[in-house]
């Protein structure tokens, strides 16, 4: 064929294809814009169907151009809100969001479909408040799985195509306190979401992943990249994640399972593997504090690890998944800035179960941990089932030299020497209550011990511990303990004890003590906070005999002796809701005898100065159910008994707090100890209860069984010097029982009734008195949580005599001046007058008693409750002699009181105390 021939079909061939190519061009032009409108319109009904969350954008255009070669819709500036109660923020925000078009659906046919999203620049921003409502729930699914073609939307989501760049994710669940940040997210996937239930295949990358829990960090700036098969349900908000291979950082796992959303939780199946995995990438995906560690470390070694989590999560009625743990290193080897010694042959083999996320069914297995530094060894193997009450099973044996150990590793901020060595076996049940203690045989030594801390410039030295533990049958009575010797010294002053202890029922002991203890400072080698005082322990004691020889009262058999000092220690109890501060405090030993002949303490305000002595101390100290007896004297500057009130929850009981309810703390009661059995002589110069000022305070008290007796004590109130006695005992937090014998001569009633509380509730006739009154009254009853009287539960009876007494403004009064017309009787004068009344179920009843003013003889007796309510009977003598007179009730209030002529009255129905 001639070339001319060639030359032709080649131009006639680039003529057609660029006569092609202008069709093609001009095509992608015009459809836009033919179509534009169309295209509009319906993703914007779509989007009103499908979405019930708010959704805004700036502008929108269609192109061939923007993601070449797809016909897509772009919204710019594209804004949507979450589900309620979120519906006022942003659930999603982009640049640009576009929408690809099928183009075969937009020509021929009746519906557009949409099969491609792309989004750029975006974040998404998911949040779940503390009741579990998410703002993530704006895609309306369809209720029905088979629709009628009539019935179906002109527009249709079905995709083929999920493409995200440079996004980010934010995941914040205050009801589980999980916060999920992924920056740099990269996401491309496929699916088809117009169906309820879809399967998602995609690729994705996060440049930094971060999850913190509970405020705790786990993984930070971590690099992930996977491959994921995940199925979607729509209708129940379910998850199905089929394949995903995941890399974090360097760490490649396998990730199954599912994630399914429930209205007040999740329901979780979780599978994490990763096999023969390094032990270096392992690390990678470790929390941020260990990789600067990790720059600095050699590691090596074979990783197994296995991490399921399956059960339901539901917060508020305290339901939690399983978790399951299983974890297997082979030939580990760990050497920190190339120390001369590094860890080798390090194996582990650990198995972890805690069903329902509850640490007292914790199942743990560790069937090997071991590890070698040159000829040092440690091995040992657990298992423990449970966590108050556990079955142990361990074995450990050790040769190691600590210095080497922390060299290889690299333990931070903590500098320790020593040999430890070790060879032991314990096997059973640890139960306190059931006097039970594991099978044990072995010993645990460690020689030249040395531990300095980055908290405190000087170390802890000449660390030397020689122990020996046994107990063949597994209980309490058969366990031995033999320190021989334990000690060490700090800031140059060296500590020693030896000890021999067995059978811990009934504890025989043979200990010696020498050496000074500087609590404050050891406590800063160890960062403990919290304690302020500089203060010390120097002991010399030697204390050998047996438990029971106390109990029994057979002190000649002890042999205790020596001396304690003490100096600005802090001691906390149960018993007391502040701790007791000894400033000084020097004890003398002699058989169960402790004597103090100088003992300075403070309680919050109050000070207390103590001379005497204490028996019975060591079984106090060593069993619950010793009883520490003593005699001593107490004087006091100041005494503030509010401050000894304990602190107790109380729960409201409602059907909410069984759910997750805050716990209100209420003041209690006093609770005196009930192993105590002291009496002393007390003196107080102040004393502050509930407001009420006591001076100069003295007396004999006893405490016994948890109830305190106090005897022929006296106190200056309100100026005038009162004598009693009274008995005291605190059942529970929340009540206490008390009788109460006061006599006070001559005090002010109008200073009494303005300052002491109890005296204003229960004669509260006296408001508007003054003058001068004497009082002998006992009473006894219940004092509830606040140490305030239960009215109903009071019992008692007294006199009260009054002298030159002026009434003025009382209320009672008034009315019966304005029923009978005498303006006289409005602010009556008495004048010794003794005034007898009983209290008992609310009701004071107060007898007959009479007295004369102005002329006039009022004869009153009568009932009042204590919380105010009045029934009293007066006949009013008129003058001269009263012969003649006007009986009259007064009933209402006190604040309230209603006068009518007559006898006749209105009872007041009793209180009867349901305790």
């Amino acid at each position: 064929m001639p070339a001319t021939n060639y030359k032709t079909i080649f131009l006639k061939i680039l003529k057609y294809t660029g006569i092609t190519l202008a069709v093609l061009l001009a095509l992608m032009f015009t459809t836009p814009l033919i179509f534009s409108d169309k295209i509009k319109e319906q993703v914007k009904k779509t989007a009103n169907e499908k979405l019930n969350g708010e959704l805004n954008y700036t502008d929108a255009h269609v192109s061939f151009f923007a993601h070449f070669p797809s016909l897509t819709l772009t919204l710019t500036d594209f804004k949507l809100n979450g589900s309620a109660p979120f519906q006022n923020e942003k659930l999603v925000t982009a640049d640009e969001i576009a929408f690809g078009i099928n183009l075969s659906s937009l020509v021929f046919g009746e519906s557009i479909k949409i099969d491609q999203i792309f989004l750029s620049n975006s974040l998404i921003n998911v949040k779940v408040n503390k009741k579990g409502e998410a703002n993530y729930n704006v895609y309306i699914a369809d209720k029905t799985t088979a629709p009628k073609e009539e019935e179906k939307s002109k527009t249709g989501l079905k995709l083929e195509e999920i493409e995200i760049n440079n996004s980010k994710i934010i995941y914040d669940d205050q009801s589980t306190n999980v916060h999920i940040d992924a920056i740099g997210f990269n996401y491309l996937g496929n699916g088809d979401l117009s169906e309820a239930i879809f399967a998602l295949h995609s690729k994705a990358k996060i440049e930094k992943l971060n999850v913190i829990y509970e405020n705790e960090p786990y993984l930070m700036n971590k690099k992930v990249d996977g491959d994921l098969i995940t199925k979607i349900n729509t209708n129940s908000l379910s998850f199905v994640f089929e394949q995903n291979d995941l890399f974090i950082n360097k760490l490649l796992v396998d990730f199954t399972g599912k994630f399914d959303f429930l209205k007040d939780g999740y329901d979780i199946d979780f599978k994490l593997k990763s096999n023969k995995s390094n032990l270096n990438d392992l690390f990678t995906a470790f929390p941020p504090k260990y990789i600067t560690w990790l720059k600095d470390t050699e590691l090596k070694g074979n990783v197994d690890l296995l991490l399921t989590v399956k059960g339901k999560y539901i917060a508020s009625q305290n339901i939690g998944p399983d978790l399951s743990l299983d974890f297997k290193l082979k030939d580990g080897f760990v050497n920190y800035k190339k120390s001369a010694f590094p860890v080798s042959d390090f194996n582990m083999n650990i198995a972890v179960k805690v069903p329902s996320l509850n640490p007292e069914l914790l199942l743990l297995d560790a069937k090997s941990l071991s590890l070698n530094i040159e000829k040092n060894y440690l091995k040992t193997q657990l298992k423990m089932n449970g966590m108050t009450t556990p079955d142990v099973d361990l074995v450990l044996n050790s040769n190691i030299d600590l210095e080497k150990l922390n060299h290889a590793l690299g333990i931070p901020d903590i500098e320790l020497k020593g040999m430890l060595v070790s060879d032991l076996k314990a096997k059973g049940k640890y139960d306190q209550k059931q006097r039970l203690f594991p099978k044990t045989n072995g010993k645990l030594d460690l020689k030249n011990g040395f531990v300095k801390t980055q908290y405190y410039p000087n170390p802890i030295t000449d660390i030397n511990i020689v122990s020996t533990i046994t107990n063949q049958k597994g209980t309490y009575d058969d366990l031995s303990v033999v320190l021989k010797p334990a000690g060490f010294t700090f800031e140059g002053q060296p500590f020693s004890v030896k000890a021999n202890l067995k059978n811990f029922d009934d504890l025989n002991y043979d200990i010696k003590a020498k050496g000074t203890l500087n609590i404050s400072k050891i406590y800063k080698v160890f960062s403990r906070k919290g304690l302020d005082v500089d203060g010390f322990i120097k002991a010399d004691l030697e204390l050998k005999g047996i438990q029971s020889y106390a109990e029994k009262g057979d002190y000649s058999k002890l042999q205790n002796k020596g001396t304690l000092e003490l100096r600005n220690i802090n001691i906390q109890t149960e018993y007391l809701p502040k701790s007791l501060l000894i400033k000084e405090g020097i004890f003398r030993f002699n058989q169960d005898k402790m004597s103090f002949n100088t003992f300075f303490a403070s309680y919050g305000q109050s000070d207390f100065k103590l001379n005497g002595y204490l028996k019975n101390v060591f079984n106090f100290m060593s069993s619950k159910n010793g009883i520490l007896r003593g005699s001593f004297t107490l004087n006091s500057k100041y005494i503030n008994v509010d401050e000894f009130m304990s602190s107790t929850p109380v729960v409201p009981a409602t059907a909410e707090t069984k759910v997750a309810s805050t716990t209100a703390q209420k003041t209690g009661v006093i609770l005196i100890p009930s192993n105590l059995d002291l009496q002393f002589y007390a003196t107080a110069h102040k004393i502050n209860y509930q407001g009420l000022i006591l001076q100069d305070g003295k007396g004999a008290v006893k405490t016994k069984n948890g109830k305190i007796v106090m005897q022929n004590t006296g106190f200056n109130l309100i100026g005038c010097n009162v004598a009693m006695n009274a008995a005291y005992q605190g059942m529970t937090p929340e009540k206490a029982v008390f009788e109460y014998e006061i006599k006070a001569n001559d005090f002010d009633i109008k200073r009494a009734y303005k300052e002491v509380k109890m005296f204003k509730e229960m004669a509260s006739a006296a408001e508007n008195a003054e003058g001068i009154v004497s009082l002998d009254y006992k009473i006894k009853g219940r004092l509830n949580q606040e140490m305030m009287p239960v009215y109903p539960s009071l019992i008692g009876g007294g006199v009260l005599s009054i002298k030159d007494v002026k009434v003025k403004g009382m209320k009672m009064f008034n009315a019966v001046s304005s029923s009978t017309d005498y303006e006289s009787i409005k602010n009556p004068e008495l004048s010794k007058v003794a005034i007898k009344s009983t209290v008992k179920n609310n009701i004071v009843t107060i007898e007959r008693f009479k007295f004369k003013y102005a002329g006039f003889r009022p004869r009153i007796e009568g009932t009042s409750s204590l919380d105010g309510k009045l029934n009293i009977k007066m006949r009013l003598g008129l003058p001269p002699f009263g012969i003649i007179g006007i009986p009259l009730t007064v009933t209402g209030t006190k604040d309230k009181p209603k006068v009518k002529m007559g006898s006749k009255g209105e009872d007041i129905e009793e209180t009867q105390d349901t305790e």
